[in-house]
């Protein structure tokens, strides 16, 4: 492959609702550029982007994924991504290495929940837009419905480039919006209707005033009733573009690799900036201060890892861009954010699963290196002598979180060093062995990125699980003041044992803490050479209470008696008496199981509001207020974190895709008298099941 310059250089992530023909574009877009002589199909599991196993299985896109074209002697870069909400990491990361976003809209569905959230996406990192009308060649294609839906949504700045001509009711052209050209989809020479040469010049007439307002120099030609040439109007289009006031419309059939696909790339080769324009400047941390960097060959060298991929077969791969300088093969370099060095063998270009090497990457490329040694997701490279680092991706939270219980024996400590791997592709998903509980928990963005993860986990190291909910972590504590007595007396032939401990137990009115342990022995009725065992056997107490076997909190304790013998004491004597104390003393201080609560934030479209209120309140939640952010309400509210297990996903079925919302543990409080029975049931049935498991 050619090296290119960072001014012939286009990155195009393509975002959008699951379905609507993102990677089918792209293997359209492959073939008229005579990278492959056979259009591949997602539904036959042959397409250059969707080549993993679980994609080819479903039938949808779970990775991103690169697919450099050559096009007019320019190299577009277009980085393929997943539609399910679930997949959100790898957009984040596609619009990480991206100078532009196309957003396909299905011309039949309209704008769907996904292209709403890929517009968000790449406001969010001030990405110019493309807009894709895809399927113009469906019978129920309808593209005057979709741009009057899209100029609703999105703003006046949504202007079409190409505008659909019709026969029989039948979409079977488009003309161009520029030059009154109609061409149609299937080569035929066709009339083009007078209706859509009048349609054909609105659009011109509307993209013409809002050229107008891109440059000073257009504005007073248009103000002083000026003609503005088909050249002017062009050169209006791709200031527009790039400064993002203008958002182009264009339209056609993935499925039409011809005149269905390759007016798209013209029109992308004429309108979409390059490297060069869109990262003129970088900023990066060098040494602690922000300096700036240039998209040039000249800068020093600064290129992001923006992805992993893990192939069990073919090992790590680390895809990055190179934002400033050039990257050579068989270079040492540094990773900055690491600290260490990295020897770099072979350069390649990615093309789906192919790896094409090339000797060099230039400013503003897209490239892969294998087997770095400690290089991971977000991290920069750069020389030695040079170090920098770039900003990080934020990436959505995981808060889906589920228990993985394994069904081979043996597996719990195979699972450890599979996640250790899987996590290096995806940085959504979080994983760990919870100290309180002892399982192994994972979480992610949504159910369908779990299930490919446990599906991963089968096929690629053979360890076969299953999901359940995680364990509560409740506690147990109490609500008055008891004072009871702890005698352990045990007499078997020789020495035996004796303790006894008179002991005071109240609530401490400190929930962060397990327990408060004072004496306040007169005339040493317990020698002050038994104290630590008497706290030490609280200590053990507290580990799991009478109630139901949770965490003891908020607890004090006061040896205020006891006795000792002076043959027969010890110190495991009086550990013993103190949990007999513990136990009996905490059954008669009006015991109570707390439960965990949680602060939550939801936004959610104004349209939703009402629902969300109404089923934070089925959940035992608090609203604690609501705040105005746009067009949505930002719900502010605390519920037990028991009823919020399953809220992501909850969430996402309530607002077809367009709410989210964050959590974070705030404390714990007493849980009702109805739920208490319950998780008192429920923790019996879980114990029994484990000591039958042992």
């Amino acid at each position: 492959m050619k090296l290119y310059s960072a001014n012939e250089i286009r990155n195009v992530a393509v975002l959008g609702h699951s379905g609507c023909g993102k990677t089918t574009l792209i293997e359209a877009a492959l073939s008229v550029a005579g990278v492959t002589s056979r259009m591949g199909r997602v539904e036959d599991g042959n397409t250059v982007s969707d080549y993993d196993q679980e994609e080819i299985r479903r039938g949808v896109s779970i990775n991103m994924t690169v697919a450099p074209i050559e096009w007019r002697d320019r190299k577009i870069n277009f980085l393929d991504t997943p539609g399910y909400f679930d997949f959100a990491g790898d957009v984040k990361q596609a619009l990480a290495a991206a100078d532009a976003v196309l957003i396909m809209i299905s011309a039949k569905a309209g704008v769907e929940v996904g292209a709403e959230l890929a517009w968000e996406y790449a406001h969010e990192m001030d990405l110019p837009c493309f807009l894709f009308v895809n399927g113009m060649d469906d019978e129920h294609a309808n593209f005057d419905k979709v741009l009057e839906e899209m100029q609703s949504l999105f703003g006046s700045g949504i202007v079409p480039l190409m505008t659909p001509f019709y026969d029989g009711g039948k979409c079977v052209g488009y003309v161009d919006t520029l030059v009154k050209s109609g061409f149609s989809y299937d080569a035929q020479p066709r009339d083009i209707p007078a209706a859509a040469l009048e349609e054909a010049d609105n659009a011109f007439n509307n993209l013409v005033e809002a050229v107008a307002e891109t440059d000073e120099e257009l504005m007073e030609q248009f103000f002083s009733n000026e003609t503005l040439t088909v050249e002017e109007v062009r050169r209006g289009v791709s200031i527009g573009i790039k400064s993002k006031i203008l958002t182009p419309v264009l339209c056609g059939t993935a499925l039409n690799k011809k005149e269905g696909i390759k007016p798209l790339l013209d029109m992308l080769d004429r309108y979409l900036p390059s490297a060069a324009e869109m990262r003129e400047t970088i900023e990066a941390e060098k040494n602690g201060e922000t300096i700036e960097l240039k998209c040039t060959e000249n800068s020093d060298l600064a290129a992001f890892v923006f992805k992993t991929i893990a192939d069990p077969y073919v090992g790590r791969l680390s895809l990055f861009r190179v934002f400033s300088g050039v990257m050579k093969k068989d270079t040492p370099l540094y990773n900055a954010n690491k600290e260490i060095p990295e020897k770099i063998g072979q350069l390649y270009v990615m093309r789906g699963k192919e790896q094409i090497e090339v000797s060099e990457l230039r400013a503003g490329d897209i490239g892969a290196i294998a087997k770095l040694a400690g290089t991971a997701t977000q991290d920069t490279l750069c020389h030695k002598d040079k170090p920098l680092t770039l900003k990080g991706i934020d990436f959505p939270e995981a808060l889906l979180t589920l228990a993985i219980i394994p069904k081979g024996k043996g597996d719990e400590d195979k699972i450890s060093g599979a996640f250790s791997k899987l996590l290096e592709e995806d940085k959504t998903i979080k994983f760990e062995i919870n100290k309180e509980t002892k399982q192994a928990v994972v979480s992610g963005v949504g159910d369908n990125q779990l299930d490919v993860l446990i599906n991963r986990l089968k096929h690629r190291y053979k360890i076969d699980v299953e999901l359940v909910s995680p364990i509560v972590p409740y506690r147990e504590t109490i609500k008055s003041k008891v004072k009871v007595q702890g005698k352990h007396k045990k007499q078997s032939g020789g020495r035996g044992q004796f303790g006894d401990v008179h002991m005071e137990f109240e609530p401490s009115g400190d929930l962060n803490t397990a327990y408060i342990f004072e004496e306040k022995i007169f005339g040493g009725s317990v020698p002050k050479a038994y104290f630590p065992a008497v706290e030490k056997g609280l200590q053990d107490c507290v580990l799991a209470g009478p109630l139901a076997a949770y965490p003891v909190v908020g607890l004090k304790a006061t040896l205020v008696d006891g006795s000792y013998h002076d043959v027969d004491s010890s110190e495991l004597a009086f550990k013993l008496a103190t949990a007999i104390a513990f136990k009996d003393g905490f059954m008669k201080a009006r015991p109570t199981i707390l439960e965990p609560i949680a602060k939550i934030a939801v936004t959610v479209p104004d349209d939703y509001t009402g629902d969300i209120m109404g089923d934070m309140s089925k959940r035992r939640g608090r609203i604690m207020g609501t705040e105005k952010k746009g067009t949505k309400q930002v719900i502010s509210a605390e519920a037990p974190l028991a009823e919020m297990l399953r809220y992501a996903t909850d969430l996402r079925s309530m607002t077809q895709g367009r709410g989210k919302f964050s959590m974070v543990f705030d404390r714990y409080e007493e849980a009702p008298g109805d739920v208490q029975t319950k998780v008192i049931e429920a923790r019996k049935r879980e114990l029994e099941a484990l000591r039958e498991k042992e």
